[in-house]
């Protein structure tokens, strides 16, 4: 992969959505880091700044509204996108995520053909600094 890549992290504890979403990407020539739980994605951001997060928000043990707080305490992490990515579509599920301080929201099942265009549509949201 080439190192100028967008370098995406995608927290997600269940491993078909982890593959179906390597899949889109690796077409996309984007490049993806995967956590499986929250301690996994804490590591990972301790020693990488990701260009973007997608996080699932039903996470085992901490779940993906408390590590976008936890991530939006690491200086590092500062103006980094964090999208949900999320099966909860119930009415208030998406403000909830807002103001939990993701940028984005994007409902599952999947959009395969829409989720390229949304991931780089949030990139280029964070590169021009709004």
């Amino acid at each position: 992969m080439n190192d100028s890549l967008p370098v995406i992290l995608y927290v997600e504890d269940n491993p078909e959505n982890r593959l179906l979403v390597r899949r889109i990407l690796m077409v996309e020539d984007l490049k993806l880091v995967e956590a499986e739980n929250a301690a996994a994605a804490m590591k990972i951001v301790q020693t990488l700044r990701p260009d973007l997060v997608l996080m699932d928000i039903n996470l085992p043990e901490v779940d993906g509204l408390t590590l976008t707080a936890r991530f939006r305490e690491i200086p590092n992490l500062d103006g980094v996108p964090i999208i949900a990515l999320t099966a909860n579509v119930m009415r208030g599920d998406r403000e909830r995520t807002l103001e939990a301080g993701c940028d984005g929201y994007i409902q599952k099942p999947i959009d395969v053909d829409a989720l390229p265009q949304q991931i780089y549509k949030f990139l280029k949201q964070a590169k021009s600094g709004y």
